[in-house]
């Protein structure tokens, strides 16, 4: 690949803080939302850590001053925010959001995969009227809206980015199904990428359920969003020729909905949590929520070929070998 970064270090520097304000400034004024402080870490029996998959190891340490206890990095807030949202007394129609900072130490790295990850994690409160695909749809379309702006801004500071992303005028809609069917016989990713050179934006919907040839087209916790409105933003990268996911989102799960996924993922047991007694006694409000990568977000307006080069982490020798031998510094 002929790659040349088109930022130097302090540029890079600089364009990440513009892209991380303009962006927060814009979507809470969009969403409604107020910044809060959220946790690092969390107590495994408070049924507050995002589980993932379920397969992923939580990095955990012992607190001497709570004996027999311990605590466990944050894989993600989407549990947290909802709690928080009572809480915190917010009234439908307004939400939080807040900076997540976690470690996944079973992530694979890669280009797009680090250790550490960082996000804006958001959650609102919705009336129960609202709980649907229209009301999911109209918050893809703005949150697609508020990335535009964002871009817009970067770019009239550093035009010579301008050759580095695509951003249609509207975002398309696919369902996992439709996916599928498009293009049969090709893997979830590779549907992913042929979709997205495609469109160059869209939201796929409704992940989390098998689809018609058995498998979920990706695994998804049963205990935050509901597998039928929920959906990932995923942008065209031209540099890397992929599908690039920026956001994971939804409406979350109600108590009906909480236990027909519980049972589907055979993770009954969890219903004994602290979270989960919360929401199937009722006591917690009907909510939307996600979380947007911040540095996936500088990754593809700043054009670049490696997620180290929007965040600074840990990396096999290997791999920066590779990336200084084309000229690319990671922070």
């Amino acid at each position: 690949m002929d790659y040349r970064p088109c930022l130097n270090l302090r540029q890079t520097e600089s364009a990440i803080k513009l892209i991380k304000d303009t962006f927060q400034n814009n979507i809470a004024e969009a969403l409604h939302l107020q910044r809060v402080s959220a946790p690092l870490y969390v107590m495994p029996s408070s049924g507050l850590n995002d589980n993932l998959t379920g397969v992923e190891r939580p990095v955990s340490f012992d607190v001497p001053d709570i004996p027999g206890e311990e605590a466990q990095i944050v894989h993600s807030l989407a549990k947290w925010k909802r709690l928080a949202l009572k809480r915190y007394g917010f009234k439908p129609g307004e939400g939080l959001y807040t900076d997540m900072n976690a470690i996944r130490r079973d992530e694979t790295l890669d280009a797009l995969h680090s250790l550490y990850v960082d996000q804006w994690d958001w959650e609102k409160i919705l009336d129960k009227k609202d709980r649907n695909e229209g009301t999911l749809k109209e918050t893809v379309r703005t949150i697609y809206a508020v990335v535009k702006k964002t871009a817009q801004k970067v770019l009239a500071a550093y035009p010579q980015l301008g050759q580095g992303f695509e951003l249609p005028e509207k975002i398309t809609f696919i369902t996992a199904q439709e996916l599928e069917d498009r293009y049969p016989g090709s893997t979830a990713k590779e549907r992913e990428d042929a979709f997205a050179r495609e469109a160059k934006a869209y939201f796929l919907m409704k992940i989390g359920w098998p689809l018609r040839s058995g498998a979920p087209h990706d695994g998804r916790a049963p205990d935050y969003d509901d597998w039928n409105l929920n959906g990932d933003i995923l942008l065209y990268h031209p540099l890397l020729d992929c599908a690039f996911e920026i956001s994971s989102m939804g409406i979350r799960v109600d108590e009906q909905t909480l236990l027909r996924q519980l049972k589907a993922s055979g993770c009954e047991e969890r219903a004994k949590l602290h979270f989960h007694q919360e929401l199937l006694a009722g006591r917690l409000p009907c909510t939307i929520g996600g979380g947007i990568g911040q540095s996936r977000l500088c990754m593809f307006m700043l054009g670049q070929i490696h997620i180290g080069q929007s965040h600074v982490s840990i990396w096999p020798e290997a791999m920066m070998e590779r990336m200084a031998e084309m000229g690319v510094e990671l922070l």
